[in-house]
């Protein structure tokens, strides 16, 4: 009788085995299904991907102010509705001011284009007649400028009948605006006195380690507020500056070719020499000599300097990114993700650091060398 137990042993280790890969064989098929799940929220998400993308960086730059006026009144809603309506008068209000005085001037362009009024080939031709030289310049590399003349005739045409005959298109992308930005601030209200919680909730729940999904969600709003605010910060500078020059030499549409100039100037190193860079050769070719003197001067000085000392200085120092990284990064967000790309390029690229950095100090140096932080990860 007492041989009985030693005989039931391996019945309860081969029940014990099973059990287990019953559990193992449970678990992977709930995180199958957890991913399909997570991955087809995504998918129902992903038509709104803007507005929530611009909810979480207009939550990070006004945390702040939200942490400031939580810590005086005691009120999360108050506080978070307080911080709304300042995102909404210092942000929101200015863009709309600008987006319709955007669409007002270029509408009379469009006019004035489809009137004959102003006529694109007329200035190529007094380029071609100012500058002489060009013309052999452009035979040598087979440039047809009559060619180019009636491309950019034609083009303009286009362009103001596609303009007239899709005004209703245009009316439903504004509605969509519309109702993209009431979405973005109704997030906003919920990520500014939910936040805490849902980082919290998202490090629990992340399978990387408290430590580094703490760490990578820092390097997140460090890069998120450096790269928004550097680039705004530039990008309005520049394009005030280009309006400005504009008006102050009588250049027609200076504010549709400000707002044209901020948004060209999220690009670094060209950005909004591409618009005065062209008026300043326009200007030289129809014998304005002082004019075109004077905008290639402050174009090239003023503009330029902009660009030159403060993007780095508030864009590559706060995400310790190098100049050309910034540049590349920045490049290639906005040709996959278009306007959203000028921030979400230079955080792909800041996570990838993060990233590589993290595996070299975890799993690829000795336990004595991870006592030695890295500057990036500090």
């Amino acid at each position: 009788m007492p041989e009985l137990p030693k005989l039931n042993r391996p019945m309860k280790l081969e029940h014990h085995k099973a059990h287990q890969a019953h559990g193992r064989m449970e678990r992977r098929s709930f995180m199958m299904l957890l991913i399909v799940v997570s991955l087809l929220f995504l998918y129902l998400l992903k038509p709104f991907f803007s507005p929530v993308f611009w909810a979480c960086v207009i939550t990070i730059l006004f945390y702040p102010l939200y942490q400031y006026l939580l810590k005086h009144w005691q009120r999360p809603n108050l506080a978070a509705l307080t911080t709304l309506v300042v995102c909404i008068l210092v942000g929101v209000g200015p863009t709309l001011f600008l987006l319709s005085s955007l669409v007002k001037e270029s509408g009379e362009l469009y006019q004035l284009i489809q009137s004959g009024q102003i006529n694109p080939g007329e200035y190529l031709d007094k380029i071609r007649t100012g500058f002489p030289r060009v013309n052999s310049l452009l035979d040598r590399f087979g440039i047809d400028l009559s060619l180019v003349k009636e491309m950019l005739t034609k083009s303009a045409g286009t362009v103001s009948r596609w303009a007239a005959s899709n005004t209703l298109t245009i009316g439903q992308n504004m509605l969509q605006f519309v109702v993209s930005l009431a979405l973005m601030l109704y997030l906003l209200f919920f990520l500014l006195r939910d936040g805490p919680d849902l980082i919290s909730l998202l490090i629990r729940a992340l399978p990387l380690g408290d430590e580094r999904e703490a760490l990578l969600f820092k390097k997140f709003a460090e890069v998120t507020r450096a790269t928004v605010k550097g680039n705004l910060v530039v990008a309005i500078i520049q394009g005030s500056l280009g309006g400005l020059i504009f008006f102050l030499l009588g250049i027609k549409g200076a504010v549709f070719w400000g707002v044209v100039m901020v948004i060209l100037s999220l690009i670094p190193v060209v950005g909004a020499s591409l618009i005065w860079g062209p008026v300043a050769i326009y200007l030289f070719a129809v014998g304005s000599w002082e004019k075109g003197l004077i905008l290639t001067l402050f174009g090239a000085i003023i503009i330029g300097l902009v660009d030159n000392l403060l993007r780095p200085l508030l864009v590559g120092r706060d995400t310790k990114l190098p100049d050309y990284m910034v540049l590349l990064s920045t490049l290639g967000g906005f040709a996959i993700f278009g306007m959203n790309g000028f921030v979400i390029g230079p955080l792909v690229a800041v996570l990838f650091i993060a990233f590589w950095q993290i595996f070299i100090l975890d799993f690829n140096t000795l336990p004595s060398e991870r006592d030695e932080p890295d500057e990036f990860l500090e």
